[in-house]
């Protein structure tokens, strides 16, 4: 980055290169739509070219990357939108191929994690997304989000107990647990 803001353009290749496919997977689990999340990850880009200036050197580039996106996401999104679409598939790193069960057993679960994750809503979204997903430290998150730590862990928590909620209710296990009482 600090070469990119003494003038040396070709070094946002080499940023494009190491963080577009995190950015674009940020925007997936945000909005379910992969065209407006290649939309989102050029836009981020071209912000980091016209604000280059603002990165203060030594700070930390993917925190000042991601207050980008977001403000990005923030400019594009449509306010009566708040479920993501259920179909949403997230890229991620091929993993070593399980047993065949296995692996279907995986990808329901995971599907099942998608549509949890589509239905909280936008903010507790967004922190599980930056602090699980996108692999910030709560430090981060609380930097991006103008709050304290504890604050971005408290959170966490209540995300994590609402994508809870929202996983037993879409396996059925909450009613059959309502039952049970």
């Amino acid at each position: 980055m600090t070469a990119l803001q003494t003038g040396d353009v070709s070094r946002l290749a080499l940023l494009f290169e190491r963080h577009h496919r995190a950015l674009f997977n940020f925007f997936l689990r945000l909005t379910g739509d992969r065209q407006a999340s290649e939309d989102l990850v050029q836009d981020v880009f071209l912000r980091i070219l016209k604000y280059h200036a603002t990165y203060r050197p030594g700070s930390q580039f993917r925190a000042w990357m991601y207050q980008l996106a977001r403000h990005a996401y923030a400019d594009r999104r449509k306010p009566a939108t708040r479920e993501v679409p259920l179909d949403a598939l997230v890229e991620e790193p091929p993993s070593p191929a399980p047993h065949a069960p296995d692996a279907l057993h995986q990808d329901q679960q995971a599907a099942l994690v998608r549509r949890a994750l589509a239905r909280l809503p936008e903010d507790k979204r967004e922190v599980l997304v930056l602090s699980r997903y996108q692999g910030l430290s709560y430090e981060q998150v609380g930097t991006l989000l103008g709050i304290e730590v504890g604050a971005v862990k408290v959170r966490v928590y209540r995300a994590v107990r609402a994508l809870r909620a929202i996983l037993l209710d879409l396996s059925g296990e909450s009613s059959s647990c309502r039952a049970n009482n």
